[in-house]
């Protein structure tokens, strides 16, 4: 993939690109009980169904606040994209915008199951809303963005993208091995 990029020359990325390694922000909900565990859980990495059935079984069982249930939704949905549930996890997002519509990682997160499921462009609204709203950990929605210009075949955006992802976080390695792919030179 050779793409112009005004200004700096030809940018070259050399691999195809990870979608695998998508970025998801997860939600901490605090007060103990089921919600916290999911959250927790979540925060975690964990992909195991028992770990959804927590936030499911908060939801259902647990008088939480309209943020921590949003939160809650947005966790389980976290756990449902890293098993590839796209469709079950935008549900989760869905509910979790109804209810908290301030909520910038429901709308990263949406944004990365548009990704998972080749939905580019799809990805890219709502991942500048949550950007606009505001992300405990912005890197990851720079991150997800890249990849979604990525997959429009935009590599100058994606590249820039990748380098605010781990400029905003230097210690995390995907982004530094997505930009090792790109070469820059001069025209």
């Amino acid at each position: 993939m050779r793409k112009a990029l005004a200004g700096l020359g030809v940018l070259t990325a050399v691999a195809a690109i990870a979608f695998a390694d998508e970025a998801w922000a997860a939600v901490t909900v605090i007060g103990g009980g089921l919600a916290e565990a999911c959250s927790k859980a979540a925060l975690g990495g964990e992909r195991d169904i028992q770990f959804e059935k927590l936030c499911t079984d908060a939801l259902e069982n647990e008088l939480l606040s309209p943020r921590d249930r949003a939160g809650t939704y947005v966790n389980r949905g976290v756990m449902k994209l890293r098993r590839s549930g796209w469709d079950g996890a935008v549900k989760d997002f869905d509910t979790a915008v109804r209810l908290q519509p301030d909520l910038g990682e429901a709308y990263v997160n949406r944004g990365a199951a548009a990704i998972g499921a080749r939905r580019y462009a799809e990805s890219l609204p709502d991942i500048n809303r949550g950007l606009e709203l505001g992300v405990q950990e912005p890197a990851k929605a720079y991150y997800n963005r890249a990849l979604a210009y990525e997959g429009l075949e935009d590599a100058k955006s994606a590249y820039f993208d990748y380098q605010k992802a781990l400029e905003l976080n230097p210690e995390w390695e995907l982004p530094r091995e997505q930009l090792a792919r790109f070469t820059v030179s001069r025209r």
